[in-house]
């Protein structure tokens, strides 16, 4: 489940029967919901037996820098948004383990029968948290079932930094989009390109109608690039986000340079538009190497590049740079087309400030 208040937006039922629930979900499927802004159809449903109770509880564990932060209300549902000044809070050192000591002041108003039980049951769920590497975790509400506290309603993420470690844990376990996001073909199709190669590929559109594209060697820099764009006040220019590492070869390159080419340069409409062929100072990825799959795809593409009126932008540094960058200029010169290459003699977002003077200049 990728949202919550799914009770207060009309997505859960209680107590149906198996008539009820086909009428419910029929009446629900494929419709576009709304929630944090972001609309998309609700696509599945969860059935399962309903569990007849009259306590709920609250209970969120959220991973930060420097600890959990765990959360635990008497008062949990679809209103504990207006009850959450009777939500109780600690926090948690990383250094620190878990124990009914520490959970006190979560649970220092319950009856006491249940107060042992329920602090346990915290405990426990918070093992479950740090050993299977979750994010944040919430259930409302749990309940107690025969003395025993029940999960009726939960949602958790994990970190998926750590799935080189959890494999085994998690089985084949698939990381869905956040809601309301839908891959397009070409980010589709980069993104099993990625699913294939022991290097990285990644592709976002941000802004199809975008003047300023990117083609960015690494992911601290792609990021840096985006980032500087955004801080130069023209982030609403920026058709995408792009980033290769790990030293791909070159079919790879050509395969994702095309879809990136094709993207920047469709439905030209007379305006400049500049691609931003950056990345820091490479560690063990040979620049020329990848720079020829680009080269190989800006050749293809040269009609189109000249129809988007297309400038482009270099900056690179690293191994065999130097021939990487000599090709970059010639081919600027074979094709035509506007080609400023830079070594590590630049700064690494120079260009980024050269790409928006030319896109915004009137001619």
């Amino acid at each position: 489940m990728l949202f919550g208040k799914r009770g207060k937006s009309g997505l859960v039922a209680l107590n149906l029967d198996l008539a009820q629930v086909a009428e419910f979900v029929k009446a629900r499927l494929g419709v576009e919901v709304e929630m944090g802004g972001c609309k998309a159809p609700i696509t599945t449903f969860i059935v399962e037996p309903f569990v007849p109770h009259d306590q709920e509880y609250y209970l969120s564990i959220i991973s930060e820098r420097l600890g959990c932060t765990i959360s635990f209300s008497e008062c949990g549902g679809i209103e504990i948004e207006e009850n959450w000044d009777k939500v109780k809070t600690i926090f948690l050192p990383t250094e620190k383990p878990i124990t009914l000591e520490a959970c006190a002041p979560l649970i220092a108003t319950l009856p006491l029968e249940v107060r042992g039980k329920i602090g346990d049951y915290i405990i426990g769920v918070f093992k479950v948290f740090q050993d299977l590497d979750f994010s944040f975790i919430e259930m409302n509400p749990f309940t107690l079932v025969n003395g025993e506290p029940y999960p009726l309603d939960m949602r958790g993420e994990l970190d998926d930094t750590a799935a080189f470690k959890n494999f085994k844990k998690w089985g084949n376990i698939e990381f869905p989009l956040p809601f309301g996001r839908v891959l397009n073909p070409t980010e589709s199709f980069i993104h099993s390109l990625d699913e294939k190669t022991s290097s990285s590929l990644k592709f976002t559109v941000l802004n199809p109608k975008g003047r300023i594209w990117t083609m960015v060697a690494g992911g601290g820099a792609s990021v840096i690039y985006a980032d500087t764009v955004g801080d130069l006040g023209y982030a609403q220019e920026l058709g995408n986000y792009a980033e290769y590492s790990g030293a791909p070869n070159e079919d790879e390159v050509l395969q994702y340079a095309r879809v990136v080419i094709d993207c920047a340069t469709a439905d030209p409409d007379g305006r400049k538009r500049a691609l931003l062929i950056g990345g820091g100072i490479a560690n063990f990825t040979d620049v020329a190497a990848t720079f020829n799959g680009i080269i190989r795809a800006l050749k293809e593409k040269e009609s189109k590049l000249k129809a988007a009126r297309m400038h482009i932008y270099v900056r690179r540094g690293g191994p065999n740079y130097q021939t990487g960058l000599t090709k970059m200029r010639a081919l600027g010169e074979e094709l035509g087309i506007p080609i400023e290459v830079y070594g590590p003699e630049a700064t690494m977002t120079g260009i980024c400030k050269q790409a928006i003077d030319c896109v915004m200049a009137a001619a």
